[in-house]
């Protein structure tokens, strides 16, 4: 614009130059609203549905408007753009979430290429939004409007997090001051137990919330397993050993998954572990009835990370600063050890970085006790874990009378459930793995994370 206007300065009257600025400013919100994103992220802000003047032909405002209602009365962090090609294909989700700031799940309608949806991971887990919008970009033939209120209606449910417009509820705070004006004494021992039950709940919520993608990830390596496998019960040279193996294994990892899906409160990894150690048991000797071995003998799974599978044997090892002790270990990590070489430890992210999972906090012991229930349980761990933080909680009395006590952990980082005002500073590898030749079809690999087996 400026170039143009000085040109126009030195190139002629006056009157030129006020009809050069004039057509210029008749073009420039057009291009505005065809180009960036800055307008699409405003109206997401307030109002969750933005839809282009260019794309207004294919999707009206009265059709935005219904789907913004929908939206409002789920009350949940979804947000929708219908947007020209003109928008850059390869980065359109990480920009428009830098732009609007709020966790939440994210859908694109973008010129002819058709429909793509992300989101964040605690607004929706990878593998839930990709197989969402597959199925529904796939369910429509193009239809903007029928696409777009499918996926919101399917993804309403399974999104965590409130909306943009979400109005809090009074603070129970106000409504205890009148009984603590009256009875100070009798309120305040009730107000300070309800706190304290208030900040356990959310202390557990957001340890289930951590360990959740810990146990998913391990719930992902057994699929991947029983996928590597390869085994067709219909084949000619499989018997009927090995089919009731196979069965077993599959049923472990259904079972693991449905657990892990309804799992309320940290303790109820419990189970979801001890399904995985069971299916990878029978997985183990699947494999041994095909190769004509010897059937393995049912031993704790690899100490370094349950991921191995079951233990072969068992090697003195020294965990960071502490004594040599015999632990179970799989093949690879013996070899590992016998070499001198470290072995291959599960860690996980903790906000003191990566740890290995018995020095990650107490919220841990619900997901190594079922990996070791069938064996001692809390005993077995507490001395292979002698002068850990695990170690310390599961040789207590306490611990072995009951491994999974109501409240018993203090996990180390909370967990946001989406919704969450974070403006630019968030996890952009949240949103995986977009490229322009994943707009078009319902199937690509989006998302970032491995969706189940």
């Amino acid at each position: 614009m400026r170039t143009l206007a000085r040109r126009s300065r030195g190139a002629g009257p006056l009157a030129l130059v006020a009809a050069l600025l004039g057509a210029l400013l008749m073009f420039a919100p057009a291009a505005s609203a065809a180009g960036g994103l800055s307008d699409a992220a405003a109206t997401l802000k307030t109002g969750q549905v933005y839809v282009a003047p260019a794309m207004q032909d294919r999707f009206s405002q009265a059709q935005a408007d219904a789907l913004t209602k929908k939206i409002e009365k789920a009350d949940k962090p979804i947000f929708v753009a219908v947007v020209p090609d003109s928008a850059n294909k390869d980065t359109i989700f990480k920009d428009l979430r830098a732009l609007v700031g709020i966790d939440g799940v994210y859908a694109v309608w973008l010129g002819a290429d058709g429909f793509r949806a992300d989101a964040d991971g605690g607004a929706m887990k990878p593998n839930v939004v990709k197989n969402l919008y597959g199925a529904v970009s796939r369910a429509h033939g193009g239809d903007i409007n029928a696409t777009l209120n499918d996926f919101v209606d399917q993804a309403a449910p399974q999104t965590k997090g409130t909306g943009v417009n979400h109005s809090s509820s009074t603070s129970i705070a106000w409504v205890i001051i009148p009984v603590l004006l009256l009875a100070l004494a009798g309120a305040g021992v009730f107000f300070l137990f309800r706190r304290a039950k208030k900040r356990k709940e959310e202390q557990a919520r957001a340890e289930l919330e951590q360990l959740r993608r810990v146990v998913d990830e391990d719930i992902t390596a057994f699929g991947v397993e029983l996928e590597r496998l390869d085994f067709n019960p219909r084949a000619a040279d499989a018997d009927d050993a090995q089919r009731t193996d196979y069965s077993h294994a599959l049923d472990s990892y259904e079972k693991s998954k449905r657990l892990m899906e309804e799992a309320k409160k940290p303790e109820d990894v419990k189970q979801v572990t001890e399904a995985i150690e069971e299916g990878r048991f029978q997985l183990a000797t699947l494999a041994a009835r095909r190769e004509k071995r010897p059937l393995p003998e049912r031993r704790p799974p690899c100490f370094m990370d349950p991921r191995h599978g079951p233990s072969v044997k068992d090697v003195d090892w020294a965990p960071a600063g502490g004594s040599a002790r015999p632990v179970p270990v799989c093949q690879a990590d013996a070899d590992r050890v016998a070499a001198g070489l470290d072995p291959a430890v599960r860690t996980v992210d903790t906000e003191h970085g990566p740890q290995p999972y018995w020095n990650a906090g107490p919220a841990y012991a619900p997901y190594a006790g079922g990996y070791y229930s069938g064996f001692g349980g809390g005993s077995l761990l507490g001395g292979l874990l002698v002068g850990t933080m695990l170690g310390s909680m599961m040789s207590s009395p306490a611990y072995a009378a009951a491994p999974m006590m109501e409240g018993g952990h203090g996990g180390y980082q909370d967990q946001y459930e989406g919704g969450d005002f974070t403006g630019a500073d968030f996890n952009s590898s949240d949103f995986g793995g977009f490229s322009s030749s994943d707009f078009g079809g319902g199937g690509g690999d989006f998302g970032g994370g491995g969706g189940d087996w």
